[in-house]
Order: structure tokens, then sequence, then C-alpha cells
């Protein structure tokens, strides 16, 4: 093992760093070693968003990535929040289950979790002031590192959403919301936040900022965070400094223009509520 002051570096997992046409499948790449100090990401937030929906690696073979971390699955069948490596899967009626192995994944990002910093939060009203709490820390330990996040606490609410799948021909991510897209209001519930922080350079390969994910304790409600509050909570940060992409080796995938502004549809799909994706 090689360690660089914090934690190990490797784990005997699959990886695979496909970016920049190296020309590397991930089935190529099952045996290989995966940095543990790396967020792995499937495919871009940018293909999801001109509705790719499909995939190439599946559920199995992303748990080897990682054990936290958040995404979606094919068709864009609900909400995805990896914790203490499971894959859970939230879909559009309000269940979580755990993911079968065989699950297709279109967009996903995860990694081997190590706490390295700890934020007390108090009396936190909504998700800007949770974030704005993050952005503290983030700006005081390296705001060009990516910073993977848990929050195990009582939420006073928590305001999030999952969807219904969508069939072939796939429209895009924000009209997939449009038509599918589920909301749901706890109070005074036991659950876990997951997130992930790209810094200010991925603009064009993911979503700039914080993207929450949340799963009660008793692993039956979850999904995409749209507001939350809580009185009290310790929230930990693994920050990472390494990037993997793995991307999707089929026809529609290389057929994308990933050039294409896709910047206000994810915005739109990161924060919107129903009311308003329908406006």
């Amino acid at each position: 093992m090689v360690w660089n002051g914090k934690k190990k570096l490797f784990a005997a997992a699959l990886a695979g760093v496909l970016a920049l046409g190296t020309g590397v499948s991930v089935s190529e790449a099952a045996a290989a070693p995966v940095e543990r100090e790396s967020i792995a990401q499937i495919a871009l937030l940018q293909s999801l968003a001109q509705g790719y929906f499909g995939g190439t690696i599946n559920a199995g073979e992303l748990r080897a990535l990682g054990d936290t971390g958040i995404g979606t699955f094919e068709g864009l069948n609900g909400e995805m929040i990896v914790l203490d490596g499971v894959v859970y899967q939230a879909l559009g009626d309000g269940r979580v289950i755990v993911a079968p192995d065989s699950t297709i994944i279109p967009y996903a990002t995860v990694t081997y979790f190590d706490a390295d910093i700890a934020v007390e939060l108090k009396n936190v009203k909504n998700k800007a002031d949770f974030e704005k709490a993050l952005n503290k820390a983030v700006h005081k330990h390296g705001a060009n590192s990516f910073y993977m996040v848990k929050l195990p606490a009582e939420f006073s609410s928590v305001l999030f959403r999952s969807e219904y799948g969508s069939k072939e021909p796939y429209p895009t991510l924000v009209e997939a919301l449009k038509g599918k897209q589920t909301e749901f209001t706890e109070k005074n519930i036991k659950g876990t936040l997951v997130g992930l922080y790209c810094p200010s350079y991925m603009g064009e390969l993911n979503s700039v900022g914080w993207h929450f994910h949340f799963i009660s304790d008793d692993k039956q409600k979850g999904g995409h965070i749209l507001d939350l509050s809580l009185k009290e909570g310790t929230v930990q940060l693994d920050k990472t400094d390494k990037f993997t992409m793995i991307l999707h080796d089929d026809k529609k995938f290389q057929e994308i223009n990933l050039a294409k502004d896709m910047q206000e549809d994810i915005r739109s799909a990161e924060q919107d509520t129903k009311g308003k994706l329908n406006q």
C-alpha cells in the first residue's frame, strides 16, 4: 500500500481512466487497482442533460469504484445514493430499493470515503445556509479540490425529489423531469445526506458547486435534495485531489455533441421544483 499522509491511495477495485481517449474499456480495466484518493465519474452531467440515459457500466462495477456517491439509473429511473458500499435506488413513487448489480448506470460520481474534515452545524434554516457553511470549509482547505460529503443527522425538514423512468427515444433531462418528477417533504426525519462539490473548472464536465442526495436511516425514503433544514449536526468532508472519468463506449454516446452549452438545463434540473420546471 502507498500512503500520502492521511489515507491509502490504492484499493483492489475496478478502474479505468478513459478520459481523453485512452482506449481502455471497463471490462479491460476490471482487474486494475483504483486510487482511493480519486473521484470516479461515469460519463458527464452534460451527456445526461442531453438525454443520454443508457450506459455500458452497471451497479456492480460502480460499487468497485467507490463506497459513497450519487448518480442515476438507466432511463433516468430514480435517484442514486451510494452509502457504505450499497447502491440505493430512490424510485419515482418514493420507495427505495437496493439496485441489482446488473442495473445500467448512465451517470454517477463515487469515491472511497474517508472523513478528512468535520464541520459543526447549528440552526441551518435552508439549503443556502448549508452550502454557505460548507463553502467556508472548502475555501479554507482548498477551493480547487473535490469534496464528497456525508451528513448523518435528524433533519427538521427535507424536500427531495425523484422521477419515474423514461423510455427510448429519450428526451432531454429537463423534459424528462417535467413530466415525471415527484417531490416529497419529510419532517423530523433521521437520515444521511451524501453530496459532491466540484470546483469551478469542472463546468464542462459536471455541475460546479454542490449536489446533494438523501436517504433515510430506515432506507425507505430518499432522492435529490431541493431544500433542507436542521438544528444541529456534524458534516464530514472527504477532500480529494484526483479525478477519474470513465466514458461509455457505445455509438450513441460518441454521437453526442458535448460542446453544446447545457448549463441552464443543468441548473434547472439541479434546483427547480416541479412547479418551476412546468412554468
